[in-house]
């Protein structure tokens, strides 16, 4: 009976390490790392694209599953206020351009969803997850000002208020 547990307790520890995070993750303050994306339509996307503009790089799991349709449908839904403020939404995550384009008709997704399908620029941003060999994006965002520094990062992200969160520093941001 030791045995099993000890076999046991050994893989829950290979279970559990096997969901660490790949790199580091950069901080309020650092250079946003660059990248070159295609969107769900095909179109390629760099930060270097948005200088001059306010961006939330949104990092989300998977298309079309509850948490990452609710935040979403929250950035959809407050678009305007953000477009009111200089701001590009752009959401990433593992998925391929064909998955994206599915998630975003489907939802009427007015903003940018980037296929990191190598997961390299998840990487970069330090929020690439693997778990049993499966790698993902960790649901973070990244509010990168117009010079192209990280103005904030959020790290525990509530599906249901983050674009409200999100909205609420940006116009604390602007008006400092």
């Amino acid at each position: 009976m030791k045995r099993l547990l000890s076999i046991l307790s050994a893989f829950s520890l290979l279970l559990l390490g096997s969901t660490t995070s790949l790199a580091e993750q950069v901080e309020s303050g650092d250079a946003a790392p660059d990248f070159e994306l295609i969107d769900q339509d095909g179109q390629l996307h760099s930060i270097e694209d948005y200088r001059g503009k306010w961006v939330a790089l949104y990092f989300y799991p998977k298309d079309d599953t509850p948490g990452c349709t609710t935040e979403a449908c929250e950035f959809r839904d407050n678009i305007f206020a953000f477009k009111n403020l200089d701001c590009q939404i752009l959401g990433v995550s593992l998925d391929d351009a064909e998955s994206h384009k599915e998630f975003s008709e489907k939802h009427g997704l007015p903003f940018p969803l980037l296929a990191d399908t190598e997961g390299t620029t998840a990487d970069a941003y330090g929020v690439k997850k693997r778990m049993l060999g499966f790698a993902y994006a960790k649901r973070q965002t990244f509010l990168i000002d117009p010079e192209g520094n990280i103005a904030r990062h959020y790290v525990d992200v509530d599906p249901d208020t983050h674009s409200q969160e999100l909205l609420a520093d940006l116009e604390a941001l602007q008006n400092h």
